[in-house]
């Protein structure tokens, strides 16, 4: 297994609990991936195909709402919140219309309807409410790593220069690198998405929220809220090819200056800590076998975009069954 973000602990979780030998192997440690900076909202963002990622969701929504009754262990939790249109018309029997592709989700999300009126804060016109899973990331990749070593399965850190270097000695390599498949397959179509967040202390605001907003600059600036224990998560950014892990202090001031649009007590809140990751954008998810020229099976699962955590379970689910297909456990 190369990769030990939220798609690589997962998948060596699934094959091990399945009586497959798993060693992970990664050029970061688990706390350093972009999965460790990642707001958690179970949500499909910024992936494709839209089919599969909502199958792949669902299943990770069965999951993760297991693992909320036991959030201080898993990091999961059930939140109720709303992602609402800024441009819609008025709140009542219907919402706005689905985000492009995902009617799916939104008709198989338990308890999904129409916000009522007082359930959007100002500037509103129209909304969802659902409560669904928001993980605390750094808590759930800590579980991760212990479920893990229960089902057998260890994890080193160091880097990997090439597939054929990880197929040595093994039946079957699963290739959970995200951004890093650039250089290691290699596939030129991963791209990074720059995603920029503002932890602040909570001013008691305890539902998520995320909106379409008309007013935002660009397609590359998004506005949403999230609870997490550790503090409000304020959001965000989508700069397609944006490298820099650094925090820009000019887009923070305005990611503050988009949530208090919607609760202007964010404005007053106490920053706490500044956050960058790089999402492993594809056009669509890899997620397929194949042979290496030794011969050793090479199942591909990278690509997810914003919605690692969100297809999770469903993606390592896939893993396993293409892993089937081709070595029994040993």
């Amino acid at each position: 297994m190369v990769g030990a973000g939220v798609i690589g602990l997962t998948s060596a979780i699934v094959l091990a609990e399945a009586g497959y030998r798993v060693r992970v192997v990664a050029r970061d440690a688990a706390d350093d991936t972009t999965s460790a900076v990642a707001g958690g909202l179970c949500w499909p963002y910024l992936i494709r195909p839209y089919e599969e990622a909502v199958r792949w969701s669902l299943r990770s929504l069965e999951v993760f709402t297991g693992l909320a009754g036991r959030p201080a262990e898993t990091g999961a939790r059930l939140v109720a919140g709303v992602t609402a249109d800024a441009a819609g018309a008025a709140g009542g029997e219907r919402g706005p219309a689905p985000e492009e592709g995902l009617g799916a989700w939104y008709a198989a999300v338990p308890g999904l309807r129409p916000a009522r009126a007082e359930e959007l804060p100002p500037g509103c016109g129209a909304g969802w409410w659902a409560r669904t899973p928001l993980v605390e990331m750094p808590v759930h990749l800590r579980y991760l790593e212990r479920r893990l070593a229960a089902a057998g399965g260890t994890v080193g850190v160091r880097p990997v220069a090439s597939l054929a270097e990880a197929a040595n000695g093994v039946r079957a390599v699963v290739n959970c690198s995200g951004l890093g498949a650039r250089e290691l397959v290699p596939d030129d179509r991963v791209q990074p998405v720059q995603g920029q967040l503002v932890i602040v202390e909570n001013p008691g605001i305890e539902e998520w929220f995320t909106v379409a907003d008309a007013g935002a600059e660009d397609a590359a600036n998004s506005t949403y809220l999230l609870p997490q224990p550790f503090g409000l998560v304020l959001g965000g950014t989508a700069r397609e090819g944006a490298w820099s892990r650094e925090p820009d202090p000019a887009v923070a001031e305005a990611i503050v200056a988009r949530c208090a649009r919607y609760f202007p007590q964010v404005a007053r809140a106490r920053v706490l800590a500044h956050r960058v990751g790089l999402r492993p954008a594809r056009p669509a998810v890899r997620l397929a076998a194949e042979r290496l020229p030794d011969g050793t099976v090479c199942v591909h699962n990278y690509g997810h975009g914003g919605a690692g955590v969100t297809v999770s379970w469903g993606c390592a689910d896939e893993v396993l069954r293409l892993v089937r297909d081709a070595v029994a456990p040993a």
